[in-house]
């Protein structure tokens, strides 16, 4: 229904439409578009830090990534063959805590789709063959149980047996899985016998180190690379910087335990930025594999 206004026009009673937006539901922000970089906590656009391998577009940070991701981004396109997939952690102890063992597998296995934190088998950089592994930090932060050490043992000894360089990528930020005692601890010293015969059988293993590698892991075979990689501002040690401060009650320099501090006093080799990682891990297995079978 109309009415007249002051000036005689006729008025249809409705708002025009420019006054009518202005109570419209307001749109939501679709979610999951935005990240925010543990480095310099600036919040990234999720499609500009993947476009980029994961790495912040301002700090250089480079985030976690899966297993399956760093096998499709370090070999050739489906020369992955898996080995030893069909092995799986146990609960030999029962162990349970806030919830068991058993319960922590599952949901692991169950968020991931992977059967364990490691995953091994055979595979080609730029059309070179090699044994090629890695530790999933989304798998309870990639820690070493018994099934992870015998993975990393079965791929050097293949690895030795069939004349073929062995990297390993390691992610492994939970350290040995104490859910499995002296089960976990013993696998350190298994995969560094195991290494010690790839050494001695003359083939080359290259140690690629990722944030975090701590722990058991970076106290065993993390440490033995022929060639020891990281990625930039990557954490790499034992016990945390905080638990190290706490117990000698003294100030850390700056940047302890960075794969930059740690480039600078000798325990790695290189800092290779992961867009540039499989050019450079080729070149290496040119060099290191020249005059073997590999």
């Amino acid at each position: 229904m109309s009415r007249e206004t002051p000036n005689g026009s006729r008025d249809s009673g409705k708002l025009p439409s420019f006054k009518r937006s202005r109570f419209r539901k307001k749109k939501e922000m679709p979610g999951g578009l935005w990240v925010m970089c543990p480095d310099c906590k600036n919040v990234q656009y999720k499609k500009e830090v993947e476009g980029l391998h994961k790495v912040c577009p301002e700090c250089n940070f480079h985030f976690e990534l899966g297993a399956p991701e760093r096998i499709t981004k370090h070999l050739d396109p489906g020369s992955f063959e898996e080995m030893f997939a069909d092995l799986e952690s146990l609960d030999p102890l029962e162990f349970k805590a806030k919830t068991s063992y058993r319960d922590r597998l599952a949901a692991a296995k169950k968020k991931t789709g992977l059967q364990e934190a490691c995953v091994v088998g055979r595979g080609l950089i730029e059309n070179k063959p090699l044994i090629f592994g890695v530790t999933d930090p989304r798998f309870m932060r990639g820690s070493m149980g018994s099934v992870v050490g015998e993975k990393i043992a079965l791929a050097a000894e293949a690895a030795a047996a069939e004349r073929l360089p062995f990297v390993f990528v390691s992610g492994s930020g939970g350290g040995a899985r104490m859910d499995e005692g002296i089960l976990s601890l013993m696998q350190m010293a298994k995969t560094s016998a195991a290494l010690a015969k790839l050494h001695e059988a003359g083939m080359p293993f290259i140690s690629v180190l990722t944030h975090p590698t701590m722990g058991g892991a970076m106290a065993s075979f993390a440490a033995l690379g022929d060639v020891m990689i990281a990625e930039p501002k990557a954490l790499l040690g034992f016990a945390g910087p905080g638990v190290v401060k706490n117990t000698i009650k003294a100030e850390l320099p700056k940047g302890f335990q960075t794969s930059e501090f740690l480039l600078e006093h000798g325990m790695i080799d290189m800092i290779v930025n992961r867009q540039d990682l499989r050019g450079r891990l080729s070149q290496l297995l040119s060099y290191l594999c020249k005059g073997t079978a590999a």
